[in-house]
């Protein structure tokens, strides 16, 4: 078997990114702040009436996968005598250790495989309600719904019913393998995180109504990982009819692997699965079952093993980017975007500048070709720093958003765009403006929820009038389809002249973002996906390779069935305290 080079920067970027974010399981017994018992298709529970609301916390939604259920799609959660009292977290999923912290590290303890679990934020009285579904992010490795940051409070004083979900993680989530593959009677593997919020999905839709919730009004929104689960179930058809409109926070339209052969310069997912299975020792897939939870995890980080969705024919027959430029995506409303500073937080994404321009000016010719010029007016040379960052920020996710935007525009529906680019005198300190994530505490209305390390935010009015914008902004979008704050400024769709919303000091309408940008990196990618050689992601810019033009139907620069490359690039060697 091919040997597998798992370069550092996977590990260095589960490590930071992931630990954005980065609770005992609901009990049963009485509280003398419970609500009126509710009663669902599992059994009775009862929650927790709080200044209005009714929250609901560790509601299992899925038989606990462990044992011989590591590794399978998710079973319906067990019927339970009695009366359940959901008024704690449910466990986080399994996952490793945090090695060094960041401004995303929190304490997320316990953590277990028994983890399927939802909370629920309903208005007192709701009837019929919009349901707004939160994914965390954490690069598929780590987070938690019980993060203090998405309490959703604030969202459901606007009437909307919240929903945050857990989802199996890292290894447990999206760990493909031949012998898993063979236990199917689908004949394919990997994906188990994605079936789990679908099974979340599903879920909602059998029992939401019985807290107040509109199972035909639900919205699934995201940021990060959490915006890339979106992206995926936007993409599968077995998530069809789950959802009513979609929100993407810092989303990321990635290449992803195939099952059973490399493409695009990345192993075959099944073999990536015997690699680790071989590094551990492990037999076979029953060897890989008696291993630990809590060792597995720490494990496999340790290899290397960075989760994506896999491309194997049942969830997923094609590349996402390919789904979406086909149209055949989710017909549904959208609101999408991203920060100005996304990798100032994230910055083991991007390579160390050139120590001068004219090296910085050298690599881009080479890389990017006839491309150059555009490349180097929209990232020049007079401030090399930021050139480097900006590209990567534009390569991940002002890509995305803006391809989202189009193609949703293009199936007839409303596209809301946005640019946080709002920072504050901590974060700005730091070098930190408007960083990856930082968004959140506007839209959940949770700045004094942060992580420890996190930049605190002012107690000024400026920053609660913002804050109240954003989460009525996004609570009228779950309702009706259409972003609104009272006494804010009007959001203009994508396809009003190319209209979006920066959130600066204060929502500012305006059109036409980064001019040029979307074109650039959309021709990079079109220029991968017909060579076949490298994947899509953060390797841009000076990372980039060489982005010659290739006609469709041109097989000659086509490497698909040799040397591929893991998902990060030597040029990246950094070690995990960077």
């Amino acid at each position: 078997m091919t040997t597998i080079q798992f370069g550092k920067l996977a590990g260095a970027f589960t490590l930071v990114m992931t630990s954005i974010i980065g609770c005992q399981a609901a009990n049963m017994g009485t509280h003398e702040l419970q609500t009126s018992t509710v009663e669902i298709q599992s059994g009775k529970l009862t929650g927790r009436k709080e200044a209005g609301l009714n929250v609901y916390r560790g509601i299992p939604y899925a038989a606990p996968p462990v044992g011989e259920l590591r590794w399978k799609p998710p079973q319906a959660p067990k019927a339970w005598e009695g009366v359940l009292a959901a008024n704690a977290f449910g466990h986080a999923c399994m996952q490793p250790d945090n090695k060094v912290s960041s401004i995303y590290t929190n304490n997320i303890d316990p953590r277990s495989e028994d983890c399927l679990t939802l909370n629920i934020w309903s208005p007192e009285n709701a009837n019929d309600a919009p349901v707004l579904v939160w994914i965390h992010g954490g690069a598929l490795v780590k987070g938690a719904s019980k993060e203090p940051m998405y309490d959703g409070k604030a969202l459901a004083e606007q009437g909307v019913v919240v929903v945050s979900i857990n989802y199996r993680l890292g290894v447990f989530g999206y760990l493909a393998h031949p012998e898993l593959s063979e236990e199917s009677s689908k004949g394919v593997s990997g994906n188990y995180g994605v079936m789990d919020q679908i099974a979340a999905l599903d879920w909602i839709q059998s029992n939401i109504s019985q807290f107040g919730g509109n199972p035909n009004n639900v919205t699934i929104s995201g940021e990060s990982a959490g915006a890339l689960s979106v992206l995926y179930l936007m993409a599968t058809e077995k998530a069809r009819g789950l959802f009513h409109k979609a929100i993407v926070q810092s989303g990321y339209m990635v290449s992803a692997p195939a099952l059973k052969k490399p493409v695009h310069g990345q192993f075959a997912a099944e073999a990536v699965g015997q690699f680790i299975s071989a590094k551990l020792g492990a037999k076979n897939i029953q060897d890989l079952r008696l291993i630990d939870g809590a060792t597995l995890a720490e494990k496999v980080s340790d290899i290397g093993f960075f989760p994506l969705a896999t491309i194997e024919g049942d969830m997923f027959e094609e590349q996402i980017i390919d789904t979406f430029k086909a149209g055949k995506q989710a017909n549904v409303p959208l609101l999408v975007g991203f920060n100005s500073g996304e990798i100032r937080s994230l910055r083991v994404l991007a390579p160390q500048a050139p120590s001068n321009a004219q090296l910085y000016t050298q690599e881009i010719e080479n890389r990017y070709l006839d491309l150059a010029d555009d490349f180097l007016s929209l990232y020049p040379h007079s401030d090399l720093e930021e050139s480097v960052i900006a590209v990567v920020r534009d390569g991940l996710y002002g890509w995305t958003s803006e391809l989202m935007s189009i193609e949703q525009t293009k199936l007839g529906q409303d596209a809301y765009l946005y640019l946080f680019d709002h920072g504050y005198p901590a974060a700005n300190s730091m070098g930190l403006h408007a960083f990856h994530a930082s968004e959140i505490p506007y839209v959940f209305g949770t700045a004094e929820k942060t992580p420890p390390l996190w930049p605190v935010m002012p107690n000024t009015k400026e920053e609660h009038a913002l804050s109240t914008a954003m989460t009525q902004y996004w609570a009228s979008f779950a309702t009706a389809g259409k972003p609104q704050a009272t006494g804010f400024a009007n959001w203009p769709s994508y396809a009003q002249d190319k209209g979006y919303m920066r959130f600066a000091e204060k929502p500012i309408a305006s059109h036409h973002l980064m001019p040029g940008m979307f074109e650039l990196h959309d021709e990079a990618v079109k220029r991968r996906q017909l060579s076949g050689q490298s994947p899509w992601h953060w390797n841009v810019g000076i990372a980039s390779p060489v982005l010659q033009k290739v006609e469709p139907g041109d097989t000659s620069a086509s490497n698909l069935t040799s040397n591929p490359q893991w998902i990060s690039l030597e040029l990246f060697n950094q070690s995990d305290s960077e």
